[in-house]
């Protein structure tokens, strides 16, 4: 008599809330893991553990899986409950939906509506003092910008490296390898940050 599967119990409820999500999306896109391993360069060892909610995932590999799961970031974080507004347009404080990279010291906060493919989404950042995307440059689709709201902010794009303070804003493509964090050991910064996928750029030159 086979015993049913039970999910390790030492997962962080972070990670594990994640990983439903990143498990859900792939399935409903009906893409194995073998598929997302090849897509992404990502082990399909190491993408199971983050499904699992065993591995915390690094911004740089949510930033991978959301392009192969054709979403964007903010197409990662649970959709409000359908029956409260089926034609959401506004997000009320109270409602944000939140996703927190802990091991980052890096917590975003949705500010549109959730749920669909999410062309464009806003964010509120908070990174804590010396929080960090890490040493390694990522790249994904789409285009990005935004403002300092509190804090200073060092952003790395491609060879570039860039102080920020509060006040201060950027746009560059998300294709051009970057990284970005918090040089202040004291003080956390905010961040008011834009993600559009390709088609769906902010109204510019």
């Amino acid at each position: 008599m086979s015993r049913p599967k039970v999910e390790p119990t030492g997962a962080d409820p972070v990670d594990r809330a994640v990983g439903q999500r990143l498990r859900a999306l792939r399935q409903e896109r009906r893409l194995s893991l073998e598929k997302v391993a090849a897509s992404t360069g990502l082990s399909i060892g190491f993408i199971s553990q983050v499904e699992r909610g065993l591995s915390s995932p690094s911004l740089r590999v949510l930033a991978l899986l959301a392009d192969t799961l054709q979403t964007g970031i903010g197409g990662l974080f649970e959709g409000a409950p359908s029956e409260k507004d089926p034609d959401p347009i506004v997000v009320f404080e109270r409602d944000r939906a939140e996703l927190k990279l802990w091991r980052a010291g890096i917590t975003k906060q949705l500010l549109t509506p959730a749920g669909g493919t999410q062309s464009l989404s806003l964010f509120h950042m908070v990174l804590e003092p010396k929080a960090s995307t890490g040493d390694e440059l990522f790249s994904h689709d789409g285009e990005e910008a935004g403002l300092v709201l509190e804090g200073r902010l060092t952003l790395v794009v491609e060879a570039r490296t860039l102080e920020l303070a509060a006040g201060d804003s950027f746009r560059f493509a998300s294709h051009r390898p970057h990284r970005f964090a918090n040089p202040d050991g004291r003080a956390r910064a905010v961040v008011l940050w834009v993600n559009a996928l390709a088609g769906e750029r902010p109204a510019g030159p």
